[in-house]
């Protein structure tokens, strides 16, 4: 029986990233190639300063390899322009960090809503931010403020106001780094039923090796190079 290829949500291809330092240079990644397929929860690893955070970077589009080249849902992003690149950002992608940057003065609710604004949708938002705090366990807590949470929770808000617009690929970079064990797990057991519920595709760094078997799939990173890819 032949196994269905499955279509990609990412793919890198030969990418170089080179910084100008004092002196000379420095290579952060060398020819990485990386395939995800759509639907995966796929985790980046590698110690601190092995790239993974550059890598992410640049598949997000918020940095420019040196060479190669990125395909996001089929699209090579190379000649996209910085306003082009933004509005593939704003609509088909969502970004959870380890640092939460929940806005102190608005409550779940209006947090999550703000994401719907800034990707210029209008209809069906109160339903929609509903439905994203209640898949994240917080359908009663959506008008607390951030300050009446706990860390966890917090991330949690962080998480369903980055999915709140239907992104096609999560970028989540070390978003689990802040959070208790028990609470990591939970957060990633939450990223698990998103691919399902959801369908979207999660890229996530960690260096979290009690994290390692939740993915489908583990790219590591050592000094910029990549070791391998496990699906």
């Amino acid at each position: 029986m032949v196994e269905e290829k499955k279509e990609l949500a990412i793919e890198v291809k030969g990418v170089n990233r080179i910084f100008p330092v004092a002196g000379g240079e420095f290579q952060a990644l060398k020819d990485i190639n990386v395939s995800v397929p759509k639907g995966s929860l796929a985790i980046l690893k590698g110690r601190s300063g092995s790239g993974k955070t550059t890598l992410m970077n640049i598949v997000g589009t918020l940095d420019t390899p040196t060479s190669g080249e990125i395909w996001i849902d089929g699209q090579s992003t190379k000649k996209l322009s910085n306003k082009q690149k933004e509005i593939l950002r704003r609509t088909r992608m969502g970004f959870v960090f380890q640092a939460v940057s929940l806005i102190p003065t608005m409550n779940a609710f209006q947090n999550v809503e703000f994401s719907l604004r800034l990707a210029g949708i209008k209809d069906g938002r109160k339903e929609r931010v509903e439905q994203c705090l209640k898949m994240v366990g917080l359908g009663k807590r959506m008008h607390h403020m951030p300050a009446e949470m706990s860390g966890g929770e917090q991330q949690r808000v962080a998480i369903a106001r980055a999915i709140a617009h239907r992104p096609s690929i999560l970028f989540a970079d070390e978003p689990t780094a802040e959070l208790d064990s028990a609470t990591a797990a939970e957060v990633v057991k939450l990223f698990q039923e998103m691919t399902k519920k959801e369908g979207v595709t999660i890229l996530m760094t960690t260096h979290d090796m009690g994290l390692m078997d939740a993915g489908d799939m583990v790219i590591e990173l050592e000094n910029g190079e990549q070791v391998c890819q496990k699906d």
